[in-house]
C-alpha cells in the first residue's frame, strides 16, 4: 500500500511540474508574442529563444531547489521558483531584444517593452504561488503524515532535533521518543514508518541503521566526521576486493587561479553595485550615535592565519564585546538590527576579498574566542581551516546565526570535501535566498527546549503515585 502511494505521489508531482513549467513558458511567449508575432512561427530564431528559456529555466530551478513539493514548505518553493523564473525571464527578454535589432524591426538596440516583462513576472509569480500551495495540499492529502520515532542519547539532543521535525507536521508525526540503549528500541522502530537517529554513539548508530535497512524503514541521522569523509570518498576495487578510497583534498593550481579571478571579479562588481547602499548605511550609522561606521574584528582564515574582518558597526561602541549575539541583545543599535536582518553589515567584507584575506565562497570566518571554545568541544572544528574563510558558503546559506557549531562544522566540511568551481557559482546564486529568509537566518542564540524520553515520563508517573 505504501509503495502504491509513493508512486502516486511521484506521478502527481511530475504532472504538476510539467503543468507549472508549461504555464510559465506559455505566459512568457504568449504575452511577448503579441508584439512579436514571429514567436508563433516555426523558425530558427524562435527555436533559439525557446530553447534558451527552457534550458536556462531548468538549470536555474536546479540551482535554487526547484518545485520541491512534498519536501519543502510552500513559501520556500515560491521563493526558489520565483527567483529562477525571474532570472530566466531577464536573460530571455534580453536575447529577444537583441534579436529584434534588425532592418525590419529596430535599427539599433532597444530594451523592448519592459512593462510587458513586469506583467509577465507578476503573472508567473501568481501561477507559482498557486501551484506551490495547491501542489503541497494535494501531495499531503494523498496520505497521512509518516509515523516517526526519535532515537537519541540525551534530553538536550532531543531539544535540538524535535523542533526541527515539528516544523514539518504534514510530513512527520512523532509517535514515540526513546533512548538508543532502551530494551524496547527495536520494537519502537518496527512500529514506525520513519526513524530519526540523533547524537547516537557510532557503534550503536550503525547497528540501528542496519536494522532499519533490514526492515525497510526510512532513516534520518546526523552527520559525524566519518560521514563527511565518506562523502569525499569513492568506491574502488583492488583486484577483486571492494574498497572505499579517500584522497586528501586540496585545490589544484587551476582551481586556485579560477577561484582568485572569481573573487576579484565579484568583489569589484559587488563594490560598484552596492556603493549606494553602503553610502546609505554609513550615513545612517553615523547619524544614529555619531560613532565609527566600520567595525574591525580578528578572525581566522586558512591554516589559522589571523586577519581583521571589516563590517558595518551594528552595536553600541561602549558595549561591542567580542561574544556571540543573543536573543533581544541590548548591544545592537536600531540601525544595526536592520543591517543584521538583511546581512548588509557584511558588505565591507568585499574589501577583505580584494585584499586576499577572504574568498567569496568558503567556511564562515569565526571569532577567535568562538574557535577556541568550539575546538575544545569539537577537535574537528580546526579541519575547516583547510580553506580560506568566505563571505558566503553552505553554512551561511543553509544555516542560521544560531545554528549549532557542530552543524556549521558539518556544512563547512561538506563544502570542502565536495569542492568544485560549479559548486561555488551555485552557492553564489543561492546567496540571494538568504535575503528572502532574513528573519530566520539571523535568529540569535536562545534557550533550547528539553524533551523527556518515554522512560523519563514513566518514572515521573511512578514517583507521583
Amino acid at each position: 500500500m505504501h509503495g502504491m502511494i509513493k508512486k502516486l505521489k511521484r506521478t502527481v508531482v511530475f504532472i504538476l511540474k510539467l503543468a507549472l513549467f508549461a504555464s510559465l513558458f506559455g505566459i512568457f511567449f504568449g504575452v511577448f508574442g503579441i508584439n512579436n508575432p514571429w514567436l508563433f512561427n516555426l523558425s530558427r530564431t524562435t527555436g533559439v529563444t525557446m530553447v534558451t528559456f527552457v534550458v536556462l529555466g531548468i538549470a536555474l530551478m536546479s540551482v535554487y531547489g526547484g518545485y520541491a513539493v512534498g519536501t519543502q514548505k510552500s513559501k520556500p518553493i515560491v521563493h526558489s521558483m520565483a527567483l529562477a523564473t525571474i532570472m530566466t525571464d531577464l536573460v530571455t527578454h534580453l536575447q529577444l531584444s537583441i534579436m529584434n535589432t534588425s532592418e525590419k524591426n529596430n535599427d539599433h538596440f532597444v530594451y523592448e517593452t519592459p512593462h510587458l516583462l513586469l506583467l509577465v513576472m507578476v503573472l508567473q509569480v501568481l501561477v507559482i504561488i498557486f501551484f506551490s500551495y495547491v501542489g503541497n495540499y494535494i501531495y499531503f492529502s494523498l496520505a497521512p503524515p509518516e509515523k516517526c520515532c526519535v532515537i537519541s542519547s540525551s534530553r538536550q539532543s532531543l531539544g535540538s532535533v524535535i523542533p526541527k521535525i515539528q516544523r514539518f507536521q504534514k510530513q512527520y508525526e512523532i509517535d514515540e521518543i526513546v533512548r538508543y540503549d532502551s530494551p524496547k528500541v527495536l520494537d519502537v522502530i518496527l512500529r514506525s514508518d520513519t526513524v530519526f537517529l540523533y547524537d547516537v554513539p557510532l557503534k550503536e548508530r550503525n547497528d540501528l541503521i542496519a536494522f532499519c535497512y533490514q526492515t525497510q524503514k526510512n532513516i534520518y541521522y546526523n552527520f559525524e566526521t566519518i560521514d563527511v569523509v565518506a562523502q569525499g570518498a569513492k568506491y574502488v576495487t583492488l583486484d577483486d576486493k571492494s574498497m572505499v578510497m579517500y584522497t586528501a583534498k586540496d585545490l589544484t593550481m587551476e582551481q586556485r587561479i579560477v577561484k582568485r579571478l572569481t573573487d576579484l571579479a565579484v568583489a569589484v562588481v559587488g563594490l560598484v553595485l552596492s556603493s549606494p547602499i553602503m553610502l546609505g548605511c554609513a550615513i545612517a550609522i553615523k547619524a544614529e550615535d555619531h560613532g565609527k561606521v566600520l567595525y574591525k574584528q580578528k578572525r581566522l582564515t586558512k591554516y589559522g592565519r589571523v586577519f581583521e574582518v571589516y563590517k558595518f558597526r551594528t552595536m553600541k561602541e561602549a558595549n561591542s564585546v567580542n561574544k556571540s549575539v543573543t536573543e533581544n541583545d541590548d548591544r545592537i543599535t536600531k540601525v544595526g538590527r536592520v543591517l543584521r536582518k538583511f546581512r548588509i553589515d557584511e558588505l565591507p567584507q568585499l574589501i577583505n576579498i580584494l585584499n586576499g584575506d577572504m574568498t567569496v565562497v568558503g567556511p564562515r570566518p569565526e571569532m577567535l574566542e568562538n574557535v577556541e571554545k568550539y575546538t575544545e568541544e569539537l577537535p574537528e572544528f580546526s579541519y575547516r581551516l583547510r580553506m580560506k574563510a568566505g563571505l558566503t558558503g553552505l553554512a551561511q546559506i543553509s544555516g542560521k546565526y544560531n545554528t549549532s557549531p557542530k552543524d556549521k562544522l558539518v556544512m563547512d566540511l561538506m563544502y570542502i570535501e565536495n569542492y568544485s568551481i560549479w559548486q561555488d557559482f551555485k552557492l553564489i546564486f543561492q546567496t540571494i535566498t538568504v535575503f528572502l529568509k532574513a528573519s530566520e537566518s539571523t535568529a540569535a542564540f536562545g534557550k533550547e527546549d528539553l524533551y523527556d524520553f518515554d522512560e523519563d515520563r514513566e518514572r515521573d508517573k511512578a514517583r507521583k503515585k
